[in-house]
């Protein structure tokens, strides 16, 4: 519910803004009543609204009522300070505002841009006298050192075979070869011969009678 005071209350009552109380003059700066001044007749802190002596509009019944304003478009020109803790409201808002100010008055007693800006000049010159006399300087290369001649891989040739030389490794592959002599021969087909035995032919009724069993 705060709203801006006049410049006059600034300067007396070292505050900006205060929140808005019964009593006090308030003068209208935005809105449709731009410009209309009055006092404070009502307060209602629900909807955020105040309620000025004079400010009315008719009905369509022909009745008067007030016309609400935001207190944010009102500038209060006079403070009833009647009450001790509107006063005491008043002289908290002075001492938060004092600091402010003597943090200004400290800001303005920095030196003066020349002094400075001859101080920043100086480390500049100097720094382009330095760069001046590197450039004059001859610039050193780097040692190359000669790079060692490579060898490239020489890549082997496969000798070709003769016609007597394949011969000769044929022979050597047969020669490896187990040789199957005839002993071992015989005893494989003597094994054959074992496994194969003549199936056990069945007694019949009349070998029975013959042999008597």
């Amino acid at each position: 519910m705060a709203a801006p005071l006049a410049p006059e209350l600034i300067s007396s009552k070292g505050a900006k803004t205060l929140p808005v109380r019964k009593g006090d003059t308030v003068r209208v700066m935005r809105g449709d009543h731009v410009g209309f001044e009055g006092k404070v007749s009502r307060v209602d802190l629900k909807r955020y609204r105040i309620f000025l002596e004079g400010l009315t509009r008719e009905k369509v019944d022909g009745t008067n009522i007030f016309v609400s304003v935001h207190p944010s478009k009102v500038m209060i020109k006079n403070l009833k300070l009647d009450d001790k803790w509107r006063k005491a409201v008043v002289e908290r808002k002075k001492e938060l505002e004092l600091p402010k100010t003597e943090k200004k008055v400290v800001k303005a007693e920095k030196p003066p841009k020349k002094a400075t800006e001859a101080k920043k000049e100086k480390p500049a010159e100097e720094s382009k006298v330095a760069a001046t006399a590197e450039e004059k300087l001859p610039e050193k290369k780097p040692a190359v050192k000669p790079k060692a001649a490579q060898k490239k891989p020489v890549a082997k040739k496969k000798k070709e075979k003769t016609p007597a030389a394949k011969a000769k490794a044929v022979v050597k592959k047969k020669k490896k070869a187990p040789l199957v002599t005839e002993e071992k021969s015989v005893e494989r087909k003597k094994k054959t011969k074992a496994v194969k035995k003549a199936p056990a032919k069945r007694k019949t009724s009349a070998s029975k009678k013959k042999g008597g069993k």
